[in-house]
């Protein structure tokens, strides 16, 4: 027996025995019994050393214990159950002695709290366990125990009838760290939850012989083997029936690493992973265990080359997913995530009806045996298998080799696996401006067992562990039903814990913080300065529904004066202007391998930053530009980063830097990588599980990216979700098209060459069609700005649009506005001369102005949406142009025969006509030479019209 403990690697406990008698000294406790009479034993605490004084001592207990025996009337006496892992890596034995104690043999757990101790209860479910008892005086120290063996005393007044439960307990925080079922009592069937180990029933044997061992529980197996300081192998051998093997895998990796296991190809030369039959374990993005059956047909990522796939594959692949095959013998049978660590239990036979995939296994023979450790793919659209990636790091490390007797015994795993980052739950960051959602759920994965039914959930996840910042405001968003009213508790298990005598101090919320989804009710809370580092969000009307809040000085919303969440609001962009710079930073609300944000509405032509820690822990962000939906098309930039940092905490990838607005450099792709505060920059992000330095393959591609772009107005510090508004903007693109490539020209048109003809009907042509058109472009803006929900002039085609549409509303007021016309005897005034000439410039420009806003517009829609299309409109569009420009050009040609035609026949006979209305000469450019005549020699004005045309 050893344990481990701060100051030593091992410490041997001592052992003394008499006939009758066992004395076990250990470095925290002495354990003294009386094998014959099965005399009480007590636990007492000792020094690390024991002394002649402590021996003495023991030498008169045990003269004590062995006058009073102590009786063996339990039906439990000589059963023996495995501890249920919970918390803290807990493994161990569980043997009844007597009526008043038991023995605890190759116990493991990590450090707790010094008030852990022995527990008793009627039923595991939380009324129950909550409202239990201790059994015994004995404390677990927060000391490591490593297969350590000792002996318990129940209390006086505790008997094995009492005791449904028999539980290691944390009482400060009514957490259950590992249990056995010792009796049925008011639970029920206990089969109905897997994480429970069977009980006797009374009378189940009549004669119990010593020993007899009442369960095996999925974490204890009957030999164990050390692969590395952070994995091990765990298996147990099954002969009876159908022969197969258990095989455990238990590593302290991330949540998204996978661990392979399995047998080297068959008389192979030397050992190598070529031919190798594996199995995949870890964990789906849902926290789900798995384990697949793969082949290793070579040494790269699964991949599919000339119609055949390569790499390391699922078997399923090999044989074009035929379940008839039965090539998937990996059978997974259980697994867990706790304290950081990962395990995971599957069963496979040892010799498998697929002889092509699968490697026969010797129940006798030495074999080789492969393992590695690394990041794994997630599926996606295009993979509906997940992908282990390159284990990377050295051999003994993060993979290896060795030999391998499933038939020989071994166990040199010694204590529990220790992770370096325990906190295994989700993890929401607390910004300002973004407001946190409180509902309620089933406790799936509550983080401190045993919990009540209903939890609290935050932005949808199961009691995440929230961080926030001391001077950031948190905005709650209540719904979770007006039972459950949200506080800001120094109390680990809430439920208002004053009125269990408990003294706590309550930062925010209240009995009034309750609302729904139809009436949400907001808790604003500002941590300051005096709120401790850890306090916890829980419910005032119920027990242990929430978990911990950090708090921390300071964080990106600190650092940086804006941030807004992206596309599916998982991902959430920080930046801060200055004058010729801008700070960035990206920070993932999952758990991913790298993060990367683009500036474009799109994958393809976009720049993009990819922040990674490189396989050194080295923190990484680079930059890329990309043209093209593969691993090849994107090309790393030279682009002037500074203030670089990447972290990464459970998983969650945060990358900041800075770089100037306008690149100090020409030539270059990323010269055009241009940022103008003035213009929404489009925003995309994408994650993946593995990114590397050197050449980029399939590896690298993302696993989740982004639906749309979002534009973030950097200037104003805000953001819109970028929506599909072709539509929209097609119906806005046809009225202007209908107002400035139909309506007001033909309205231009109708005045310049209609005038001849008798009447003013010209004239109405004239106003009509302008008014028309204007109040389409009217229309087609309010439809526009409605859908963009706001007006902006930031691109080229607003401000040529916006210049056009002023153009054309000074033309009805200029109108409202003409001088009169001179008599038939009077010259034009000056006036009048000079509003005729405004009047034309202004309608004409508009009109200019107005085909090049056409031109703009399309282009504009083309730039955001990527449209194919919209070159082909931009050339109908200009196709329009000439056709409209060759009308004019004949027009201009008959008018000119036709002036030409009434000069040549001023001899003839004409008629005098009436004099037209004010508005003959609107928009007439040229004054025919008679009139000017007319005027000058100050005689009456007329308009002559030939008899015969």
């Amino acid at each position: 027996m050893s344990k481990e403990n701060p100051s030593s690697p091992s410490c041997s406990s001592s052992v003394i025995r008499s006939q009758n008698t066992k004395l076990t000294l250990t470095p925290y406790f002495f354990h003294l019994y009386n094998t014959t009479a099965g005399s009480r034993v007590s636990v007492f605490p000792m020094a690390r050393s024991p002394s002649s004084l402590h021996l003495l001592f023991f030498i008169a207990f045990f003269s004590f214990s062995v006058a009073y025996p102590c009786p063996k009337t339990t039906h439990l006496v000589g059963f023996e159950f495995d501890l249920v892992m919970v918390q803290h890596q807990v493994r161990g034995i569980i043997h009844v002695i007597d009526d008043c104690s038991f023995s605890v043999r190759n116990f493991d757990m990590l450090p707790a709290s010094p008030a852990v101790t022995w527990w008793g209860a009627a039923g595991y479910d939380f009324d129950n366990m909550t409202r239990g008892f201790p059994v015994s005086s004995q404390t677990l120290t927060d000391a490591v125990y490593a297969n350590d063996s000792f002996i318990v005393s129940l209390l006086p007044n505790i008997t094995w009838d009492k005791i449904a439960i028999l539980a290691i307990w944390d009482p400060p925080t009514e957490s259950d760290f590992g249990h056995v079922i010792v009796k049925n009592g008011s639970l029920g069937d206990p089969d109905s939850d897997p994480s429970l180990s069977p009980a006797p029933a009374p009378g189940y044997f009549d004669s119990p012989a010593e020993g007899v061992r009442i369960d095996k529980q999925r974490t204890t197996f009957d030999n164990c083997k050390k692969l590395s300081d952070k994995y091990r192998l765990r298996w147990t051998l099954n002969l009876g029936g159908q022969e197969s093997i258990d095989i455990g895998l238990e590593a302290a990796v991330g949540s998204q690493e996978y661990m392979a296991f399995g047998w080297g190809a068959l008389n192979a030369e030397s050992p190598s992973m070529l031919n190798a039959d594996v199995a995949i374990t870890g964990f789906t993005e849902d926290g789900m265990p798995m384990a697949e059956d793969y082949f290793i047909s070579g040494y790269s990522e699964c991949l599919l080359k000339n119609g055949k796939y390569q790499g390391v594959c699922p078997d399923m692949i090999y044989e074009d997913s035929d379940p008839a095959k039965s090539v998937n013998n990996t059978i997974l049978v259980y697994g867990h995530r706790i304290d950081g660590v990962s395990f995971v239990r599957y069963n496979r036979p040892l010799v498998a009806v697929d002889t092509k995939y699968d490697v026969p296994i010797s129940k006798k023979n030495a074999m080789t045996v492969i393992w590695a450790l690394g990041l794994i793919r997630p599926s996606d659209s295009l993979h509906e298998y997940y992908l282990p990636q390159n284990h990377h790091g050295s051999r003994g490390e993060r993979f290896g080799y060795l030999t391998l007797n499933v038939s020989e015994p071994w166990n040199d795993c010694v204590g529990p696996l220790d992770a370096e980052n325990k906190e295994d739950q989700d993890l929401i960051f607390a910004d300002k401006m973004t407001t946190l959602l409180v509902t309620t759920g089933p406790a799936m994965h509550y983080p401190n067992p045993p919990s009540p039914s209903k939890v609290l959930y935050i932005n949808k996840k199961e009691a995440p562990r929230l961080k926030v910042e001391r001077g950031v405001p948190v905005t709650f968003s209540i719904q979770a039903g007006h039972d459950v009213a949200l506080y800001i508790t120094s109390d680990p298990i809430g439920g208002n814990a004053t009125l269990r005598n408990v003294s706590e101090v309550i930062y925010a919320g209240g009995v009034e913080y309750e609302g729904v989804p139809a009436d949400p009710t907001d808790l604003i809370w500002l941590p300051d300065r005096n709120t401790p580092d850890q306090v916890y969000y829980h419910s005032l009307f119920g027990e242990k529904m929430g978990w911990k809040i950090q708090v921390v000085d300071g964080g990106l919303s600190d650092m940086y004066n804006n941030s807004v969440l992206l596309d599916d609001q998982q991902v959430t962009f920080f930046w801060t202007l200055s004058d010729d710079s801008i700070s960035i930073a990206a920070r993932g609300e999952k758990k991913s391998g790298y993060l990367a944000i683009g500036f474009g509405g799109a994958m393809v032509n976009s720049f993009a930053y990819v922040g990674w820690i490189d396989n050194d822990g080295k923190p990484r962000v680079s930059s890329y530009w990309i043209d093209g939906k593969d691993a090849l098309s994107l090309h790393p930039t030279q682009e002037n980063l500074t203030d670089v940092r990447c972290s990464i905490e459970n998983g969650i990838v945060t990358l900041e830097f800075t770089r100037p607005l306008l690149p100090l450099c020409s030539g270059r792709l990323e010269c055009k990588n241009i940022i103008d505060s003035n213009t929404p920059l489009r925003l995309i992000w994408a994650m993946g599980a593995q990114w590397s330095e050197g050449p980029l393959s399939e590896k690298n591609m993302h696993s989740a990216t982004s639906n749309r772009p979002v534009r973030v107005m950097l200037m104003r510090g805000s953001a819109e979700a970028e929506q599909d508004l072709r539509p929209v903007l097609a119906v806005h693109g046809f009225m202007m098209f209908v107002a400035w490539g139909i309506l007001l020209p033909g309205g231009i048109l109708a005045a310049r060459y209609l005038k001849h003809v008798k009447g003013d009907g010209w004239y109405r042509i004239h106003a009509y069609l302008q008014y028309s058109g204007i109040s389409i472009v009217f229309l087609g803006v309010l439809f526009a700005a409605a859908e963009l929900r706001g007006f902006f002039l930031s691109s080229i085609h607003v401000k040529f649009g916006v210049t056009a549409i002023v153009l054309a509303c000074i033309q009805p007021v200029n109108a409202c506005l003409r001088p009169k016309k001179a008599s038939n005897n009077e010259s034009s005034s000056i006036k009048r001369i000079i509003w005729e000439y405004f009047h034309i410039i202004t309608g004409r420009s508009a009109i200019i102005v107005g085909l090049v806003s056409l031109i703009t517009g399309l282009k504009h829609l083309g730039d955001r949406y990527d449209d194919e299309n919209i070159q082909g409109l931009l050339w109908a569009l200009i196709l329009w142009f000439v056709v409209g420009a060759a009308i004019v050009l004949y027009l201009e040609y008959s008018e000119v025969k036709r002036r030409s035609k009434a000069s040549n026949s001023f001899k003839g006979t004409w008629v005098l006509g009436n004099d037209e209305n004010d508005s003959t000469d609107l928009l007439e450019s040229i004054r025919t030479s008679t009139d000017g005549e007319s005027h000058m020699l100050g005689t009456m004005e007329v308009e002559l019209e030939p008899i015969h045309r």
